[in-house]
């Protein structure tokens, strides 16, 4: 028989609930929490971080400034070896020889016409696209956009003669058009926009319906406002890339005073000295760097943008 007391310590032994046992985190690292967090650890932390930004940064950096800094040398300046990092008596006299030189002005135009055509062109096809196939849903929709990104896996130089036979069957040399309409259908912007389309919450889409707005009313009314940020950032990649473009602009735009920037300077470069084409490339290069702090300024400002309350 067992006592009372037995039966009494068994069933507090049987209630009594075991604490869970705690987890061990694992640090599989190269260097371990406790090393990074002594003395010579956090000096050799920092020391290895200031490195590896200071490479990285006089990477890009030094490009740039080698640019500018051979601008302002003389042309035996620029040419001797071993070459100076700082010019012994700097001039900005190659600037104003190289606006001349190149008729840097009229390529300007042309290439900010190109450029803000391109844009207006590539924004209409491409965000047309990506909402049809993100919130209109057609039959095929996902075919269609895997046939679109296929696109980005052939290589451009494939699809340059088909493109240029087309375009002059078209009779379109010469024409701002033989720029716009290749770059318009850009599978990679599409993918994106129809991502972040994707992300957009579906109660707005459906908020706008039961008011009565038709789809185009909520691609401009709803949609766009919205989708500021990646606006932005497919603006400044169809601009850089419309701005840098060399082999096709040098294809179908063979009138002198037609040229891109990026074609101008390479067929006068031949004939002018070194700081003059330092100084071409350094004047060109303005318009883009001012292009990103501008559209750098509404991604930042569109982040907040378009939410749902309550």
């Amino acid at each position: 028989m067992i006592s009372v007391g037995a039966r009494a310590a068994t069933g507090r032994k049987r209630g009594r609930k075991r604490s869970p046992k705690p987890i061990e985190v694992q640090f599989r690292t190269i260097v371990s929490p406790h090393q990074l967090n002594s003395r010579w650890g956090r000096r050799i932390y920092w020391l290895v971080l200031a490195a590896v930004l200071v490479t990285f940064t006089l990477a890009f950096v030094f490009p740039l400034y080698w640019m500018v800094t051979g601008a302002l040398k003389t042309p035996e300046e620029l040419a001797q070896m071993p070459p100076t990092l700082v010019p012994a008596e700097p001039s900005t006299d190659a600037f104003f020889e190289a606006w001349d030189l190149f008729d840097i002005g009229t390529l300007l135009a042309n290439t900010a016409y190109y450029s803000l055509g391109g844009w207006v062109v590539c924004m209409a096809v491409d965000v047309s696209a990506a909402y049809a196939l993100s919130k209109l849903r057609p039959m095929f929709g996902n075919v269609i956009l895997g046939m679109m990104l296929a696109t980005l896996m052939i290589p451009a130089m494939v699809v340059l003669i088909p493109l240029y036979v087309t375009v002059v069957d078209l009779g379109l040399l010469n024409n701002p058009w033989a720029l716009w309409l290749p770059a318009a259908a850009n599978g990679f912007n599409i993918f994106l926009l129809k991502r972040f389309f994707d992300s957009i919450p579906r109660e707005l889409i459906e908020a706008a319906q039961i008011d009565g707005a038709g789809p185009v009313r909520i691609l401009r009314s709803v949609v766009l406002p919205i989708s500021r940020p990646i606006l932005g950032v497919v603006s400044i990649f169809t601009i850089v890339t419309s701005f840098k473009d060399f082999v096709w602009p040098l294809l179908v735009m063979t009138d002198s005073d037609r040229m891109t920037i990026s074609v101008g300077l390479s067929q006068t470069a031949g004939a002018v000295t070194q700081n003059q084409i330092m100084g071409g490339l350094l004047i060109t290069s303005i318009p883009m760097i001012i292009v990103f702090f501008i559209f750098q300024r509404h991604i930042m400002a569109g982040l907040t943008a378009g939410s749902i309350k309550g």
